[in-house]
């Protein structure tokens, strides 16, 4: 599975309250006392998980933090162990996700605690880009300026760096969704039976979804999920992505024997990761 990160995508600051937290810490743990509360900043440092947890979500509301109102969604998870907070990058938006008996009162002492700390995520996010006409868009890694052709035939299609899109305006925004859905599976279901005719396997099925939380993942019935969005990332990040998944389908695990495999189905580990680190949030903050 490759999931997803914030903007700073492996940060998390979690939260135990009455005693400072005794378990054991992962690496990169940064704890911080104040006043018989532990503070934990929490740094993954692996290599092979961008993760951000998605629970089951509250309305959310408008905040009045000391940086200005900011969108707040809370959410309540039976797996958390800690009051946490995290930045979604696709709304703009602090998640705060509560163990089932902590209380939204725990929350706020995490997030008015920690306000500066959002405030400089939240200003450190790409902007957002909406699919209108003259915006641009990376296809493969490269810019591409959306075209409102009202008169062209045809939905969608390419032409000298340009998508250029047919119809009425108010249906510009679905179209190049369509669009860019469409060239995705096209370019990624083609990786994924290239890459998995080389080692002798084959999926259920491919899907492609709009996650938050993941870049892909394989299911234990050998079902392979891929995100369309990947369809804006350069090639050799596709290409890293999809043989990870793939490699999957022989081992549901990210051991030594899944990391040997997947640098034999693409040469493109070592930069991929870090590009969906830094430009991951950038993919989500768009149309």
């Amino acid at each position: 599975m490759v999931t997803v990160g914030s903007h700073e995508p492996d940060t998390e600051i979690a939260f135990v309250s009455g005693h400072p937290d005794r378990r054991p810490r992962p690496a990169g743990a940064l704890p911080i006392q104040r006043a018989g509360i532990s503070w934990t900043v929490r740094i993954d440092e692996s290599t092979g998980d961008l993760r951000i947890h998605l629970m089951d979500e509250f309305p959310p509301e408008m905040l009045a933090l000391p940086s200005g109102l900011t969108r707040v969604t809370w959410r309540r998870s039976a797996r958390a162990r800690r009051v946490s907070l995290r930045i979604d990058p696709t709304g703009g938006a602090v998640v705060v996700t509560l163990p089932m008996r902590a209380t939204r009162k725990a929350g706020m002492a995490l997030l008015m605690g920690h306000a500066d700390w959002v405030a400089n995520r939240l200003a450190a996010l790409p902007d957002a880009v909406s699919f209108i006409d003259g915006a641009m868009v990376p296809i493969g890694g490269e810019p591409h300026r959306i075209r409102h052709a009202p008169t062209a035939r045809g939905a969608a299609f390419l032409l000298d760096q340009e998508l250029h899109v047919t119809g009425a305006a108010e249906f510009l925004a679905r179209r190049v969704r369509d669009f860019l859905r469409q060239e995705a599976r096209r370019r990624l279901t083609g990786l994924v039976v290239a890459k998995a005719g080389l080692i002798g396997v084959t999926p259920n099925r491919v899907t492609l979804k709009d996650t938050k939380s993941r870049w892909g993942s394989c299911a234990p019935d050998k079902s392979l999920a891929l995100s369309w969005r990947l369809v804006m990332a350069p090639s050799f990040v596709q290409d890293y992505v999809v043989a990870h998944e793939v490699a999957h389908l022989r081992h549901m695990n990210h051991g030594p024997k899944f990391w040997a495999l997947v640098d034999e189905l693409t040469p493109h580990t070592k930069v991929a990761i870090p590009w969906l680190r830094a430009e991951g949030a950038r993919l989500l903050r768009i149309g």
